[in-house]
C-alpha cells in the first residue's frame, strides 16, 4: 500500500492547483483494483451548484492531460471523475463541521473509546476530535483516528439537498 499512498498523494498535489482554477475542490483521490487500477478523482464545485455530467468530463479532460504529463502512476490506470454524492465520504476535518447536524458511519484505525466503528448524528468538531451522538452516547472520535467515513442517506439529509421550490 506504501505505492498507492504516495502515488495518490503525488496525484493530489498535482491536480489540486488546477482543480481550484477551474472553480472545483478535491474532495478524494482513490486508487483501487489490481491488473489495471481505477484512479477516482471526486471533486465538488466551489459554488455550491450541483455537480453535473459537463463538469465531470471537463476535469477528466484537463487532469488527463496533467496526469499524462507528470506520470504519478507507472501503470496503465482508468481515469474516473465522479461527484461526492449525496451520501458522500467525509474525508477533510471542515467535513465534519459542514455537515454538523447529519448521521454518518466512521471507522477508526484503532479502538477509540473500546470500538473502532460509530454512527451518530455529528455534533461538531472540537481540537481536532470529532463529536458524535448516538442514540445513547456521545464519542469523542480523534480525527487523526479516522480511516473512513461516510454520510448515511437520511430523509433529513435529503431535505437539505433538495433546493427550495418556488411559490407563487
Amino acid at each position: 500500500m506504501a505505492f498507492e499512498e504516495s502515488a495518490i498523494g503525488r496525484v493530489a498535489k498535482e491536480i489540486t492547483p488546477a482543480l481550484e482554477a477551474m472553480g472545483y475542490d478535491l474532495v478524494r483521490v482513490h486508487l483501487s483494483g489490481g491488473q489495471r487500477p481505477t484512479l477516482q478523482i471526486m471533486a465538488e464545485r466551489r459554488d455550491g451548484a450541483v455537480m453535473t455530467v459537463d463538469d465531470c468530463a471537463r476535469i477528466s479532460r484537463d487532469v488527463s492531460a496533467l496526469l499524462d504529463v507528470s506520470d504519478p502512476i507507472p501503470t496503465a490506470y482508468t481515469l474516473e471523475v465522479s461527484s461526492p454524492g449525496i451520501d458522500r465520504p467525509l474525508v477533510r476535518e471542515a467535513d465534519y463541521v459542514r455537515f454538523s447536524g447529519f448521521v454518518a458511519r466512521i471507522e477508526t484505525d484503532a479502538p477509540v473509546e473500546g470500538r473502532r466503528r460509530f454512527q451518530g448524528r455529528i455534533v461538531g468538531v472540537e481540537d481536532g476530535v470529532v463529536l458524535v451522538r448516538s442514540e445513547k452516547d456521545t464519542f469523542r472520535v480523534p480525527y487523526v483516528r479516522i480511516q473512513k467515513a461516510k454520510l448515511i442517506l437520511t430523509d433529513d439529509l435529503i431535505a437539505a439537498t433538495v433546493p427550495p421550490t418556488a411559490t407563487n
